[in-house]
């Protein structure tokens, strides 16, 4: 899938699984209304099995690359889910996580959290790492969220926090594209 077909994909299914466990595993492969799942957990001994669930149920398959226990801290982890998983893209915190994802041909979602003013006029200087999307959290800040879309060029999508349809509502009026979570009863919305 090419980044436009990526983006498109994001955009037209606004509201993305967040796994953290089996039971959202199990829950997000049966459910209509998922397209996107963002993998929050596993190992090297599991993710290539995780991935490959579902990548089987037809979702598209991102992994938090910095939340798999047992990878390194060094690009070198990229390169593994590149070559030991399905997987369609990653997330991370690490610009040269993305940087090594877009070299490798991955989809990349660089993971921001926005806690101070200062963190906040450094998010100019992200897009150097040329990220498909930056994910902006927490979700629950809508005039944050509004002031990350005027600084950046790349889309930006937000999760954490996200409890309800009115957080969902929020966060997409604010300019976000996407949100991402854990909480399965929003990805029936």
């Amino acid at each position: 899938m090419d980044t436009t077909a990526f983006i498109n994909a994001v955009v037209s299914n606004p509201i993305i699984a967040a796994i953290k466990d089996h039971d959202g595993l199990e829950k997000c492969l049966v459910c209509d209304n998922v397209r996107i799942v963002f993998v929050l957990y596993g190992d090297i001994c599991n993710i290539s099995e995780i991935v490959e669930r579902i990548k089987g149920a037809g979702k598209i398959a991102i992994v938090h690359v910095d939340l798999v226990a047992g990878l390194s801290n060094k690009e070198i982890a990229v390169d593994f889910i590149h070559r030991n998983t399905q997987a369609d893209g990653i997330i991370s915190t690490r610009q040269a996580f993305i940087h090594r994802a877009k070299e490798l041909n991955m989809h990349s979602i660089l993971r921001v959290f926005v806690l101070d003013s200062i963190a906040l006029s450094s998010l100019g200087k992200l897009e150097s790492a040329h990220p498909d999307f930056i994910d902006v959290l927490p979700g629950t800040m809508p005039k944050t969220i509004r002031k990350v879309c005027s600084i950046v060029s790349v889309p930006v999508m937000t999760g954490g926090l996200i409890a309800d349809k009115d957080d969902v509502i929020a966060a997409l009026e604010a300019g976000a594209v996407a949100i991402s979570t854990t909480n399965q009863s929003i990805w029936e919305m």
